[in-house]
């Protein structure tokens, strides 16, 4: 029998909890540790829509990218995050979720944004550290693509995400060394500069970050934030499938990005 606990102790494994930033929150946010688990539904994040489906489905287990709860306080019906986290545990469905720990992972987030972008020659831009494989953990990564005008690479990027549309501006030089950052990364673009690439691949970009990235001659690409982060969604359930080959695990089929495009 697999349980919650078991589960949880080999995604603590993989993606060690010590490894995330300070102010996360990683690791099991509801569920009993010794519960039977048959089924696990992988999403980004744990919203109402996922939460139904994971019921509906017949999930014990719920992995995400995202934690349930950001904010300290009370669980009630008063707020969504409320809602949603006693929506799991009246139902009895464990939430597991691994998030800056998974962005700096060896393999994680950002490994995963660079492969899918089709870059060559991936590294680590300003390590943090290694793991006992010697692996390095850091946030950005970067890689090359075969020298080509912005324009080609961003149909690129729109194609190999599934985005309905990207915000950029134009660093003014052709697209070769590519760094990227899902989620939240333009604060991090001194580093790619440093690192030598003339493109950062991220989202959630402000207004003046726009402006900064014109002026340091880097071209910013803001994918959004689904869109950078969603393809990790098939690296965990890859993960759990081969660490445990009973499990039924599924990547969640009604998760979406609720942003539109007019």
């Amino acid at each position: 029998m697999i349980t919650v606990g078991m589960i949880t102790a080999g995604l603590n494994e993989r993606f060690p909890p010590q490894r995330k930033e300070s102010w996360d929150k990683v690791g099991l946010n509801c569920g009993h540790m010794d519960a039977p688990v048959t089924k696990v539904l992988v999403a980004l994040d744990p919203f109402a829509e996922i939460c139904r489906e994971a019921k509906e489905w017949g999930a014990e287990m719920l992995v995400t990218h995202h934690t349930l709860l950001w904010d300290d306080g009370f669980i009630t019906d008063e707020t969504e995050q409320g809602r949603n986290a006693l929506y799991l545990i009246e139902n009895g469905i464990a939430c597991w979720n691994a998030h800056t720990n998974l962005d700096l992972a060896p393999d994680g987030v950002n490994d995963v944004l660079a492969k899918t972008l089709g870059l060559s020659d991936i590294r680590v831009i300003a390590p943090t550290g290694t793991d006992e494989r010697g692996r390095e953990w850091g946030l950005l990564r970067s890689g090359f693509v075969p020298e080509q005008p912005l324009e080609t690479f961003l149909s690129h990027v729109k194609e190999a995400l599934g985005c309905p549309g990207l915000r950029y501006v134009c660093g003014g030089k052709p697209v070769c060394k590519v760094a990227v950052g899902g989620g939240a990364c333009a604060d991090e673009m001194g580093l790619a500069v440093n690192a030598g690439c003339d493109t950062l691949v991220t989202s959630d970009i402000k207004y003046n970050d726009f402006w900064d990235a014109k002026a340091l001659g880097l071209t910013l690409i803001d994918a959004g934030h689904f869109y950078t982060e969603n393809p990790v969604c098939t690296l965990l359930a890859a993960h759990l499938r081969s660490r445990f080959p009973s499990l039924e695990v599924k990547i969640s089929e009604s998760h979406h990005d609720c942003m539109a495009f007019f």
